[in-house]
């Protein structure tokens, strides 16, 4: 998912919102960009809360941070993964439909066809939370926290092995990466244009993207929330196990 939809999701099963659950609900993609290889970013969910067990300004912090990932499951483990009694996860699924026309609209090799389409499904979810909510400033305000930033990055720097510069200069640039208004589709496919020329150094067509990105929204209409629900209750089960 995208990040307003974590910091949405975020919240919906921690039941607050600060500083620290907006950088935690979307630090495992920042992670990535950082040098952490994605299995691990969503996949040390456990091992990250039991090493800031101590650190009480950051607990919040790793609590999110599990809400985002894959093991425990997450809102990617069930967005991407595995939705049962579905073969892949809620917006794989969705986006099979989309894949040809997502081929086209990137400019891609057919084998990346499904995972973009995916993401074209989760900018149709993300153009929906964004245009109800406040969680684009929540993340604009968490990012001017610079304090909590430098904490974050000392501590996972120190967790991931790769010290903290890396870290620094991720989240220091993370927020130009992403889109923090109240997200519309052309400003989620000019953002997605920008990162798939930072990934792929490939250009999309904008229009087009956004044509997608409309259906996608559209598409998930009917079962979103059903979908939201039933894993907030899933994952707020994991969380509920931990504290």
């Amino acid at each position: 998912m995208y990040p307003q939809t974590h910091v949405y999701f975020a919240e919906r099963v921690l039941g607050r919102m600060n500083d620290a659950v907006a950088l935690g609900s979307i630090f495992p993609d920042m992670a990535i960009g950082a040098g952490v290889h994605r299995d691990l970013s969503h996949g040390s969910g456990l091992e990250i809360l039991e090493f800031l067990k101590d650190q009480d300004q950051l607990r919040d912090f790793a609590l999110a941070n599990i809400t985002h990932g894959v093991n425990p499951d997450g809102l990617d483990y069930y967005g991407d993964e595995i939705n049962p009694p579905f073969e892949r996860g809620y917006c794989f699924e969705k986006g099979r439909c989309l894949v040809e026309a997502t081929i086209r609209a990137c400019n891609i090799p057919p084998e990346m066809g499904w995972w973009k389409s995916h993401n074209i499904v989760e900018m149709g979810i993300e153009m929906r939370v964004g245009a109800c909510g406040d969680y684009g400033r929540y993340l604009h305000t968490a990012f001017a926290n610079h304090n909590l930033i430098r904490e974050i990055c000392e501590k996972l720097g120190t967790f991931f092995g790769r010290g903290t510069l890396p870290f620094i200069q991720r989240l220091s640039n993370f927020p130009s990466y992403i889109d923090l208004t109240p997200s519309t589709a052309e400003s989620l496919a000019a953002k997605y244009d920008y990162q798939m020329y930072y990934k792929h150094r490939i250009r999309v067509d904008k229009a087009e993207v956004a044509r997608l990105i409309r259906i996608a929204a559209e598409m998930v209409e009917n079962d979103v929330e059903e979908f939201f629900r039933t894993v907030t209750e899933k994952v707020k089960g994991n969380i509920a196990a931990l504290e």
